[in-house]
């Protein structure tokens, strides 16, 4: 549909982007003598491991157009990290495409796959602001629940999982997997299941529903989206895939081929040589936890209470008050978080705490929480 409204612009069918409404506090946070703690996003800081750039730089020279669904290396690298870290297996080539970021695939998916008007799209009730935009721009019905019995005899086109849980970390457990499977599959609802802090596991052991014993042995209506963003400080070259169903992913590459949606081929190459690499994830792995440990135990010196957190790269914590008001208390200490309402309405009393900063940004917002 084009819009011809005068003055009608994208920004007004979708919500306002949250992190705009930060920047008073960001002012005051920035204001600090030993300035600015940013915990505010998830945004890596470490170095984009040398396998990667190694890679990057050898497929440098790279003049032609790169196929849409990806040089069969990066497929296959992607099929192999899932068996190999996940246990996912029975998975063909023709399952899984490289995505330019796992964002534009949540903000676009719902829309590539036909979902429009009528439609309902459901997501977590604190969840990644992205899955609302995504039903928004297909002109779905967007409903945050967490409770199915909630939607009566409702038969939504799509519902989004997401586990480990942005911004909460929780793990949903396998028998909740399995139900929530057996329950699209009997209503014809596409599962969609956002699991790029796979991981990012400190607590619990997240399964992706792609694994066997929570889809028995098949992928009919699924989908799930990895990204290498977090695990291997690649969110720069914006590396990500979907795999699944044969034939909702043929119906995503046909629609990405007409939209030109192709990851770079320089890309490709870097993103299959970091999956083909366990060894720096580790180590970044043992980075995070560091900072998580030292993080956790200041803020609950400080009066705080963590909730969930048993993976991502956030601490969902709470002092028991209006989240705005959490925000501004750190603000004056020099730290920046994200208030818990950017999230949904149940996040009101919550704000989320990333632990992506450098060990010495960590240090030092220890050193404000326990001042």
């Amino acid at each position: 549909m084009v819009l011809r409204t005068p003055g009608r612009r994208v920004s007004a069918r979708l919500p306002d982007f949250p992190w705009d409404s930060l920047a008073a506090h960001k002012a005051t946070a920035s204001a600090h003598p030993d300035g600015l703690v940013d915990l505010s996003v998830g945004t890596p800081v470490d170095p984009t491991p040398e396998v990667a750039r190694a890679a990057l730089r050898e497929h440098a020279d790279s003049p032609g157009y790169p196929v849409t669904i990806g040089v069969e290396r990066v497929r296959q690298a992607c099929l192999d990290w899932l068996e190999r870290r996940h246990g996912v297996t029975g998975l063909g080539l023709d399952q899984v495409i490289p995505s330019i970021g796992s964002k534009e695939l949540v903000a676009t998916l719902a829309q590539h796959l036909g979902v429009g008007p009528g439609d309902t799209v459901v997501f977590p009730e604190l969840a990644y602001p992205t899955y609302e935009v995504g039903a928004a721009l297909a002109g779905a019905t967007p409903v945050a629940t967490d409770s199915l019995v909630s939607l009566g005899p409702t038969a939504p086109a799509l519902l989004w999982l997401n586990s480990p849980s942005n911004p909460t970390g929780r793990v949903l457990p396998p028998d909740h997997l399995r139900k929530v499977v057996e329950w699209c599959r009997e209503r014809g609802t596409v599962l969609v299941s956002d699991e790029c802090y796979l991981e990012c596991a400190w607590e619990a052991e997240p399964v992706s529903v792609l694994h066997p014993s929570i889809n028995g042995g098949s992928t009919e209506g699924i989908l799930a989206l990895h990204s290498l963003s977090k695990r291997s400080n690649l969110a720069g070259y914006r590396c990500a895939f979907v795999a699944g169903d044969p034939d909702l992913v043929g119906e995503l590459l046909a629609v990405r081929k007409n939209l030109g949606l192709i990851v770079p081929g320089p890309m490709q190459h870097a993103m299959a040589a970091a999956l083909d690499d366990d060894a720096h994830a580790d180590e970044q792995h043992a980075r995070y936890a560091a900072r998580r440990s030292a993080l956790r135990a200041a803020l609950e010196s400080a009066g705080f209470r963590v909730d969930h957190s048993e993976a991502s790269l956030y601490l969902w914590s709470s002092r028991d008050e209006d989240c705005w008001d959490t925000v501004s208390w750190l603000a004056d200490r020099g730290i920046l978080v994200a208030p818990g309402s950017f999230y949904g309405s149940a996040g009101s009393r919550h704000v989320r705490v990333a632990f992506t900063a450098t060990d010495e940004r960590i240090g030092a917002a220890v050193e404000r929480l326990l001042g």
